[in-house]
């Protein structure tokens, strides 16, 4: 009773202070564009309470007494901005602000949005790509892609230059769930490794979380990515046209209803790439087999979003993505995506609290089918909704919210032993979180905690979060983060290739063995818990280091049974579940080190990375490397503008990746398949090759190694026109680094070889 009636006065005490202070808040706008400004100073002049907008261009400043006070903003590269504003006991002020670009820019930012983060971000595993970063690699033609961004973070490495699979720190691509706008995509990849679905120009930022995430976040086991998309232009007709050898892309943008200050607006946005890589190919590079470079994909995106005068805003969406690659005679496979949504955010004239949400309906399918064995195919179809609300205290912050999360999955797949494993389900999912962060001069705080409840099966799991950094000094932060994760959605491939191009999915498998390591089993989820610690260090004005420890236990993973031999029947009720269940449990661990050096000082910019992993699978009779299992990884990017008003760019990239497990082939036998008729003469019957394998991947493939060069020009044609011309070139040393080897054949297929490409974009 003491406890209850000590909260209620807390509760009362702090009624009573809002009631005699008040709120100003508001956006940031660029001014005659209304693009949101991030990171950008606002305070109040008489008397220095503060706030830093964020992505959004959002800002409030709480707890000020009644008055009238001169609101002020700054923001490198722009002028400055005031307003006069009244604040009033107990009441919300709204006041947006309009920066307009200086006229003279900065050579050498000093103070960045980047900067500010850095002290009140706990930023544990996580890193932000922007259009800017993206831009700095080795462009295809002019083109940025968020793929290749992905590929050079501590811990992310990528299957190689075809297969479009991303693993990060020790997780397999289903442990990572990839986001856009609050939307779950399932195949984010294309199978040629050098393209996303996503189109650059369209994305505003994404953050990767590659461990120990917060409490937002939930489903997945290993990584997050958060993609967030921009709005259209709101003033003038724009678009983008771009071809290459590669690709080609459109992209138009405008206003639907023309932003004014202080007023609402409308604008779309649409975007379409197209790959003809199977085409073109034969004719650019001729030197090749026609069957080196069997690949073509299509995006298309689309958007509407109408904005408030008060920044109050909802963004409507839709996408259809597909993808083929056909190696004759030894593999055809082809995927298909499409999907809708909306993304809203409304901001209440008389609420502390922001509130955000977002809807989505999408369908995934694909379909291999290979010479040497059966045709698989698998499908996932997903609504979700979710609502979040976001109460500001100064730079303090209490999230919470909730999601609810229905899909159907079907799999169908033979396993080496010709036996058949199909699954069709149905599944909901049910979340509720919360994360209160406090920061302060030397310490930020990040607690969280989620619950997620699997309906389909009536488990609900507990998953605390916590996240902490030490400002030491201005120049040295150590951090650190543990959390609990649990998901229901598993994928099976082979062990047995170093890339699996086929991925399917499916969720809540039952016809689980009923003990693992001599525990009763009475959970059908993947569970891990990560740990990470690390320091940052800012080495002088223009360089940084980071470097992050993590340990990510696996506890229960659950895997396609490769073993069985026998269908699960009363007949076999004697036999070992490892020789007759679908699906087996395993636990694992990954753990390593990443190594991050960046250096920017006016047109020169070079990132470095190192990531030391291991990864290691226990399934109850052995332990293995799973086939992702790369030890080191380092990648080496560069990028330099020169020349008259820096219209030149020269971008380097050296990637190093040691060499994937694999399982050796011990000997081959002639595979009879034997039908009931028991007159058959075998001595008459042809037979397949059969394959007698090592143990699971005991061999290591030979290391990747690869050098990429562009370079770039130019050409202001207008106010409002550019045209930009790319040359480059993928693999300029012409390493042959391995994508596949055909054991019956005994033909080995290299990733891709040297390509020089010439691309040219024009802007307007």
């Amino acid at each position: 009773m003491k406890k209850f009636l000590l909260a209620l006065l807390c509760l009362i005490s702090a009624v009573s202070v809002w009631a005699q202070t008040g709120e100003v808040r508001g956006i940031i706008y660029e001014k005659g564009t209304g693009v949101p400004i991030d990171f950008a100073n606002v305070y109040l002049k008489e008397n220095f309470l503060g706030a830093v907008t964020d992505e959004i261009g959002f800002f409030t400043i709480s707890n000020v007494k009644p008055g009238t006070y001169t609101l002020f903003c700054s923001y490198l590269g722009y002028d400055s901005a005031q307003a006069t504003v009244k604040i009033e006991a107990g009441k919300v002020t709204h006041q947006n602000l309009y920066l307009k670009k200086a006229d003279k820019l900065l050579d050498e930012v000093t103070i960045s949005a980047e900067a500010q983060a850095k002290k009140e971000e706990t930023q544990i595993g996580k890193t932000k790509i922007t259009i800017k970063d993206m831009e700095r690699l080795v462009t295809l033609g002019g083109e940025p892609d968020l793929v290749q961004s992905l590929q050079v973070l501590p811990g992310v490495y990528s299957s190689g230059d075809q297969g479009g699979q991303l693993y990060v720190r020790g997780g397999s691509p289903v442990m990572n769930k990839v986001l856009l706008d609050g939307m779950t995509i399932y195949q984010p990849f294309h199978s040629i490794g050098l393209f996303s679905v996503f189109d650059a120009d369209v994305i505003r930022s994404a953050d990767v979380y590659s461990a120990g995430f917060g409490a937002e976040y939930g489903g997945r086991i290993s990584a997050i990515v958060d993609v967030r998309t921009r709005e259209g232009n709101k003033t003038r007709l724009s678009g983008k046209m771009a071809v290459n050898p590669f690709t080609s892309k459109f992209l138009l943008e405008g206003p639907l209803k023309k932003y004014k200050e202080g007023e609402g607006s409308t604008s779309f946005i649409l975007s379409y790439k197209n790959s003809y890589l199977d085409k073109s190919s034969q004719i650019f590079y001729s030197y090749l087999d026609a069957n080196r470079l069997p690949y073509s994909f299509s995006d298309l995106y689309g958007k509407i979003s109408f904005v408030g005068s008060n920044g109050s805003k909802m963004d409507v969406f839709g996408f259809n993505y597909s993808d083929a690659v056909n190696f004759q005679g030894i593999t055809n496979y082809t995927w298909n995506s499409y999907g809708f949504g909306g993304k809203f955010m409304v901001l209440p004239d008389e609420s502390k609290t922001k509130i955000d949400g977002f809807f989505s309906y999408s369908d995934y399918q694909m379909r291999q089918e290979e010479a040497s064995s059966s045709p698989r195919t698998s499908n996932i179809n997903n609504f979700n909704i979710g609502l979040n609300f976001d109460y500001l205290m100064k730079k303090d912050r209490f999230v919470y919210g909730t999601e609810i999360t229905a899909f159907g999955t079907g799999y169908q797949l033979y396993n080496a032993q010709g036996r058949r494993i199909d699954q069709t389900d149905n599944n909901t999912e049910l979340s509720l979180f919360g994360t209160y962060k406090r920061v302060r001069p030397r310490h930020v705080w990040e607690a969280g905690a989620r619950i997620q409840y699997y309906a389909s099966f009536s488990e609900f799991f507990f998953e605390p979060r916590l996240a902490y950094k030490y400002n030491a000094t201005s120049k040295f932060r150590i951090k650190a983060s543990t959390g609990l994760y649990s998901q229901n959605l598993i994928s099976a491939v082979s062990d047995r290739d170093v890339v699996n191009l086929f991925y399917g999915y499916l969720a809540s498998p039952d016809n689980l063995p009923k003990n693992f390591e001599g525990q009763a089993i009475t959970s059908r989820l993947q569970k891990a818990w990560h740990g990470v610690l690390g320091f940052e260090y800012d080495l002088g004005k223009y360089t940084e280091l980071l470097l992050e420890g993590y340990y990510k236990d696996f506890f229960q993973l659950t895997n396609i049974n490769r073993d069985k031999i026998f269908e699960d029947i009363a007949a076999n009720a004697d036999r070992p579940d490892y020789l007759k269940k679908d699906y087996i449990i395993e636990k694992g661990k990954s753990y390593g080190v990443d190594l991050r050096i960046k250096y920017e000082r006016g047109p020169l910019y070079i990132w470095t990375v190192y990531s030391l992993t291991y990864v290691s699978r226990y399934d109850g009779i052995r332990t293995y490397f799973p086939h992702f299992d790369r030890r080191h990884n380092a990648n080496i990017v560069a990028s330099y503008a020169f020349g008259k008003k820096r219209l030149w760019d020269v971008n380097v990239r050296y990637n190093f990746g040691s060499g994937f497990p694999f399982t050796q082939t011990q000997s081959f036998y002639e595979l009879l398949y034997l039908g009931k008729d028991l007159t058959q003469d075998y001595t008459k019957t042809n037979g397949d090759v059969g394959i007698i394998y090592s143990a699971i991947n005991e061999g290591r493939l030979p290391n990747f190694h690869r050098v990429d060069i562009s370079i770039s020009r130019t050409f202001k044609l207008g106010k409002n026109n550019e045209l930009k011309a790319v040359a480059g070139c993928i693999n300029t040393l012409d390493r042959n680094n391995i994508f596949y080897f055909d054991r019956v054949s005994y033909q080995r297929i290299d990733q891709l070889p040297i390509l020089p490409t010439l691309g040219v974009n024009w802007s307007f």
